[in-house]
């Protein structure tokens, strides 16, 4: 999502923080963040926690995800943290939540979400 202007804040084992600045490349047509764009930046941020506790010659892939939109955002940006739940030896378990940060910092909770990773072999 760097094309969209996404920043990788924080990678530490087990979680990951990304931002979102507000642009008309992720808005939707009242001008609000775009759900397609919250739930890809939640996806990322759950995916790359997951990848920091997988094995360093597997990848990783989404198999599924649920995710609850919590309020629709304008301007600003957003700030998606993602964690794991449980690393299982077939099967990663996150959560993310995406929080809308406004210009004068107030923060709102956007989105959550959970999701399920598999470890893949390294196709590169």
């Amino acid at each position: 999502m760097r094309h969209l202007g996404a920043e990788l804040l924080r990678v530490v084992p087990g979680e990951c923080v990304i931002t979102l600045p507000y642009s008309d490349k992720v808005t939707q047509q009242q001008g609000a963040f775009h759900g397609g764009a919250i739930g890809a930046l939640a996806d990322i941020a759950g995916g790359y926690a997951a990848m920091t506790v997988a094995p360093a010659d597997q990848e990783v892939v989404t198999v599924e995800y649920k995710i609850n939109f919590l309020a629709g955002c304008q301007g600003g940006e957003l700030c998606a943290t993602g964690r794991v739940v449980k690393a299982g030896k077939r099967v990663i378990v996150t959560a993310a939540e995406v929080m809308h940060v406004a210009e004068d910092g107030r923060q709102t909770p956007c989105a959550v979400l959970q999701q399920t990773i598999v470890p893949v072999p390294k196709s590169y």
